[in-house]
C-alpha cells in the first residue's frame, strides 16, 4: 500500500479547519453526514459548534451523532436532543440524530476479528458521504480519541455501543457494564465497527483532527481533566489510520512537558492496538507523509 497523505497546520481557527478539509483534495458534494462530538454535560473542552460551523456550511452538510450506552445526558432521545440544543448544536445546525427512533440499520464487518456487524443509528441510510470532524485528546477507556473512534463509537447506535464495548456480548444498556471486553478485544471491536462505516462511505470521506485542549479525557466527560499538553494543530487525510497515526507520533515527539501523562492513559489502555487492528483490516494504513502547510 502506498503512503498515505497527511496534512498539517499549527493554525488553529475555524477557517483553518475549511483549509485542511480542502487540502484533502476530496470535493463532498453529495448528502454530507458531518460527525461531530456534541459534548456531555459539564465537559469543558469540547470544541464548540462556532468553531464547526465555516467546516459544515463549506459542505452543506448535517451534523450527526448518536445517543450514548452510559448514564448521562446523552444515553436517550429526549436528553441528548435537550443538549444538543443547550450546546448550541441545533441552534447552528440541522441536526440528525441518527439513531433517534429505532430499528438499527446494520452493517456487516468484513472479516471481523470480533464482530460480525455493528449496529449504527438507521439514518445513516440518508447519507452518501461524510465529513469527520474529530476533537483529537485522550479517552477513559480508548486511550485516546480521534478518527477511529468517531468511525466507531461514535457512529455506532446506543445498542451498537454496548456490543462493542462487551465485545459482542450484548446489547443491552442493562447489561453491558457487568460484561465489558478484555481491552484489547474492545479495540478490535472498535477496529471491526470503524471498517464498517468506511466500507458504507466507501471513498467518499474526509478526516480532520483538531489537536487542542489536549486532555487524557474525552468529551463524553462530565468531570474532565483540563489539559496537560498546549495545542498542537490541526491534521486531515482520506485516511484514518494514518490520521490518527500521525496524531500519536506527534504527540510522543513533542517536548511538551505533559507528554507522559499523555502517553501513559494511551499506553494504559493499548490504543495503538486499535490502530493496529484498523489497518489489518484494510481501513488504512499507518505508513504516512506529513506534508505540512
Amino acid at each position: 500500500m502506498e503512503k498515505a497523505k497527511v496534512w498539517f497546520t499549527k493554525e488553529l481557527s475555524p477557517e483553518a479547519v475549511v483549509k485542511m478539509y480542502e487540502a484533502v483534495g476530496i470535493a463532498l458534494t453529495g448528502k454530507v453526514a458531518v460527525k461531530v462530538h456534541s459534548g456531555e454535560k459539564g465537559n469543558q473542552n469540547f470544541l464548540r459548534p462556532e468553531f464547526m460551523r465555516p467546516a459544515v456550511e463549506k459542505v452543506g452538510g448535517t451534523v450527526v451523532e448518536c445517543n450514548t450506552a452510559y448514564s448521562g445526558e446523552r444515553n436517550s432521545t429526549p436528553k441528548h436532543r435537550e443538549l444538543l440544543a443547550y450546546h448550541g448544536w441545533s441552534k447552528c445546525f440541522d441536526v440528525d440524530l441518527l439513531d433517534a427512533e429505532g430499528p438499527d440499520a446494520v452493517l456487516k464487518v468484513r472479516g471481523g476479528t470480533v464482530l460480525r456487524e455493528n449496529l449504527v443509528g438507521k439514518n445513516i441510510r440518508n447519507y452518501t458521504d461524510l465529513l469527520v470532524l474529530s476533537h483529537f485528546k485522550g479517552h477513559p477507556m480508548g486511550g485516546y480519541g480521534g478518527a477511529l473512534k468517531q468511525l466507531s463509537i461514535g457512529f455506532a447506535s446506543s445498542a451498537g455501543k454496548c456490543l462493542i464495548h462487551s465485545g459482542g456480548y450484548t446489547d443491552s444498556q442493562d447489561e453491558v457494564w457487568q460484561h465489558t471486553a478484555p481491552q484489547d478485544k474492545f479495540c478490535e471491536a472498535m477496529a471491526d465497527a470503524a471498517s464498517s462505516v468506511t466500507d458504507f462511505f466507501g471513498g467518499r470521506a474526509v478526516y480532520v483532527n483538531m489537536m487542542c485542549n489536549l486532555s487524557v479525557d474525552c468529551d463524553c466527560c462530565a468531570v474532565a481533566e483540563d489539559p496537560c499538553m498546549k495545542d498542537i494543530g490541526i491534521l486531515s487525510s482520506a485516511d484514518p489510520v494514518a490520521l490518527d497515526t500521525a496524531c500519536l507520533d506527534l504527540v510522543y515527539s513533542s517536548k511538551d512537558p505533559g507528554r507522559d501523562h499523555f502517553t501513559k492513559r494511551v499506553e494504559s489502555r493499548h490504543g495503538k492496538h486499535t490502530i493496529d487492528a484498523a489497518e489489518a483490516l484494510g481501513v488504512g494504513t499507518k505508513d504516512y507523509e506529513l506534508i505540512e502547510i
